[in-house]
């Protein structure tokens, strides 16, 4: 795991969920910025999961189980997209609920990659 990126990651998605949420307490419909923040989320997400491929590459194993790494690397790198996509399917407030959905769960689950990483 690269510690500063997942901090990053957590903060960063962590204001796009407040400010999501804060815009669907305000009743309002999810605008550019959110879906900007979101896809910002995206490239942190990627950008750790290529550098836990390259760990994976260069011999390095995880503590925890292969498979299960697996599927928490395919979750945190498919959430935001699809938060995307059912926001955009939904524009009314509750697409901003939808993308503050998706910012809560991505540290959850660059967290638990961490977890599983340095079992």
């Amino acid at each position: 795991m690269i510690g500063p990126l997942a901090v990053a990651t957590h903060v960063l998605s962590l204001a796009l969920a407040v400010w999501a949420f804060v815009e669907f307490f305000r009743r309002r419909e999810p605008g550019k910025p959110l879906f900007t923040g979101l896809w910002v989320v995206e490239a942190l997400v990627v950008a750790q999961v290529v550098g836990l491929v390259v760990l994976l590459i260069d011999g390095q194993r995880p503590g925890g189980d292969m498979v299960t790494l697996i599927g928490y690397l395919l979750t945190a790198v498919l959430l935001p997209p699809a938060g995307v996509v059912l926001a955009r399917m939904e524009p009314t407030r509750w697409g901003s609920f939808l993308i503050a959905a998706a910012a809560v769960l991505v540290p959850v689950l660059i967290l638990r990659l961490g977890q599983i990483w340095n079992a």
